[in-house]
């Protein structure tokens, strides 16, 4: 609708869009947090939960619409039709830009449960957005350093035993738990240093994921694992607000969780060579996906 306008101009109102619809949400969300968190009813704090996620979930479509209203982009998606709202996904994507995180909301949008990041347990004392992280059930982990473990051998175990319980609350509600294995975002000088064995993608870190799914395994069914490729270059969020971005593909694959994924990934050393090599075998699928993304 507004497509004609210069992409400077296009990029200021859209960004100032995007303000105001996050703050049009958020108040709601902080409100809806601090009932859920003075009312702990089991039956209320469930009601509270899906309430919180569709405020969530309609956050996320008016940003597309706002995408939509400034500018055209091809966004091409292979793989949707296997997904469904009743599933619990561990979800793994390539990371390369801020805009990975826009395009899997606009894509996953209704087709899984509400994307959900793994956050350090100090982030819920973080003023306002922690209450809002809480209610929202952004699961919290707790981790202890491998010194602080030297000192306090007994307290081994305990992270893990204190996340699986925060996780309790996901038995009976599907949930999408997301993560960045690669741990930051891909660039060629990243890459170099690295000395990555793969071509476009860094080294997966397997710790981050092997915590998930100790702490989470029972509640995850299966791995949705997307591939992201920019076929002009890859993108900045300015240049996405602004209407530069004209094309995304997206490649997805659904993967069970077999016995292979499952076992302690911090006290098995056996299991956990092996689930690295999992890991690595899946990041080399995905690498073969990008090189054939960049030939068509």
């Amino acid at each position: 609708m507004l497509r004609f306008l210069p992409h400077t101009m296009i990029g200021f109102l859209s960004f100032i869009i995007y303000i105001l619809n996050t703050v049009f949400w958020l108040i709601p969300i902080i409100i809806f947090s601090f009932l859920k968190a003075i009312i702990p009813l089991s039956f209320s704090q469930k009601i509270f939960s899906y309430l919180l996620d569709q405020m969530a979930s309609n956050w996320v479509a008016c940003n597309t619409l706002n995408q939509k209203l400034f500018f055209k982009i091809e966004i091409n998606v292979t793989g949707l039709e296997q997904l469904n709202m009743r599933e619990w996904y561990l979800v793994l994507a390539n990371h390369q830009s801020w805009v990975d995180i826009v395009v899997l909301q606009r894509v996953l949008h209704n087709k899984i449960p509400f994307l959900k990041f793994f956050l350090k347990k100090e982030l819920l004392y973080v003023p306002i957005l922690g209450m809002a992280w809480w209610a929202l059930d952004f699961p919290f982990m707790k981790r202890h350093s491998q010194a602080f473990l030297k000192k306090n051998p007994h307290l081994k175990g305990d992270d893990i035993k204190t996340t699986r319980k925060a996780c309790e609350k996901f038995k009976h509600k599907p949930v999408s738990i997301m993560s960045f294995i690669e741990g930051t975002r891909f660039s060629q000088a990243k890459h170099d240093r690295q000395k990555s064995p793969f071509q476009y993608l860094l080294k997966p870190k397997a710790g981050g994921i092997g915590f998930v799914l100790d702490a989470m395994g029972e509640h995850l069914n299966k791995i949705v694992n997307i591939t992201i490729y920019y076929p002009d270059q890859i993108p900045s969020f300015p240049d996405f607000i602004c209407g530069r971005v004209k094309q995304v593909r997206v490649h997805i694959e659904v993967l069970e969780i077999d016995q292979s994924l499952k076992g302690d990934y911090f006290n098995d050393r056996p299991f956990k060579i092996n689930f690295q090599k999992r890991v690595n075998q899946i990041w080399q699928e995905k690498d073969v996906t990008l090189t054939m993304l960049n030939k068509e």
